[in-house]
């Protein structure tokens, strides 16, 4: 009779960690209410700290439930979509004309955010790599991002960037983040090298200090840096669709692989997985639709027009002499010169 008690308290762990995030997001309003903004940060900061802490609790603790996941969804929404608009609101956007329906705008696009996560969690992956990515700002970011300006001011008190429109103008670009089809990192699926653990370990610590000593500036000076980094995983998630044989491979690989390309570009080589294979591939296709689906048949006549297993549309006739070279230039994988 233990057990199944001792189960049911693992079970409920995970989503009292949901329910403190909810709860921390809503303190953010109330702390905002009061004009202690200092305050409000702190409360959306320790929400995100139990929304990175809810879920791996629930996979190491195998306590995965379809309520947790709701609820996790339910509290993202309310502490980095909701809360964040209304605190942006009561600071600076209250007595603009149109801050109301900036707020709703940023909460609803939080809401479509979420709401595709989830949609994207029970479909199947296009490509095997796409699990290092999110699709558009995820939703601790974007509520961290859409703080700078707020940030800013705590730190360095009312200037420019805490003019009202500009608050506006930057929360409707957070939000369109959020939205957008643009892949952003996963830390989930980042593997750190064993060489680099210290390293890593000694950044924390001066991120621990700088957030510890100048809170607000380190918040802003992260949350700028994260959104640095999106052209540079824009640019990492393109590389990779274009190179298949990358795909599944450690990070060490994958920079041998990138080496590796740029030599080849340089040398005149031509890529042996996305093209030659490909290639091949189509001319078996398209020899089968013509000569039928018979392997010897189509073997035979293919040999027999000049055009091998590497070749195009067959005419019944071979290859011209200036035609061979060319051809051969082709199986090995040469590029031709380039025709002034």
């Amino acid at each position: 009779m233990t057990a199944p008690k001792n189960r049911a308290g693992v079970r409920l762990l995970p989503n009292a960690v949901t329910v403190l995030a909810l709860c921390s997001g809503l303190s953010a309003v109330y702390f905002a209410l009061g004009g202690r903004f200092e305050l409000s940060v702190a409360a959306v900061g320790a929400a995100a700290l139990c929304d990175a802490l809810d879920g791996r609790l629930a996979r190491l603790l195998d306590a995965t439930t379809r309520i947790g996941a709701e609820l996790d969804s339910l509290a993202d929404l309310v502490s980095f979509g909701v809360a964040p608009a209304l605190v942006l609101y009561i600071w600076q956007l209250e007595g603009n004309r149109y801050g109301w329906v900036v707020a709703l705008v940023f909460a609803v696009c939080m809401m479509l955010r979420l709401a595709r996560f989830n949609t994207l969690l029970d479909s199947d992956d296009e490509f095997p790599f796409t699990r290092e990515f999110f699709v558009g700002v995820p939703a601790p970011a974007a509520a961290m991002s859409a703080g700078i300006p707020l940030y800013a001011t705590l730190h360095f008190g009312p200037g420019w960037w805490s003019a009202a429109p500009l608050v506006a103008g930057w929360a409707l670009v957070v939000a369109a983040l959020m939205v957008s089809r643009l892949p952003t990192l996963s830390f989930k699926a980042v593997r750190v090298s064993p060489n680099y653990i210290a390293p890593l370990l000694v950044l924390v610590a001066i991120a621990a200090a700088v957030l510890i000593t100048v809170p607000f500036l380190g918040l802003g000076i992260v949350a700028l840096v994260y959104l640095c980094s999106i052209p540079y995983t824009v640019h990492r998630h393109r590389w990779l669709r274009k190179h298949p044989e990358a795909w599944g491979v450690p990070v060490r690989e994958r920079r041998r692989i990138a080496r590796a390309a740029r030599s080849a570009r340089r040398l005149g080589l031509r890529s042996p997985l996305r093209h030659r294979v490909a290639g091949r591939a189509s001319a078996v296709a398209r020899a089968v639709r013509r000569f039928g689906d018979d392997p010897a048949g189509v073997m035979q006549r293919a040999t027999r027009s000049g055009n091998g297993w590497g070749g195009g549309r067959g005419n019944g006739r071979g290859p011209g002499p200036a035609a061979q070279p060319s051809r051969n230039r082709l199986r090995l994988g040469l590029r031709g010169a380039r025709r002034r």
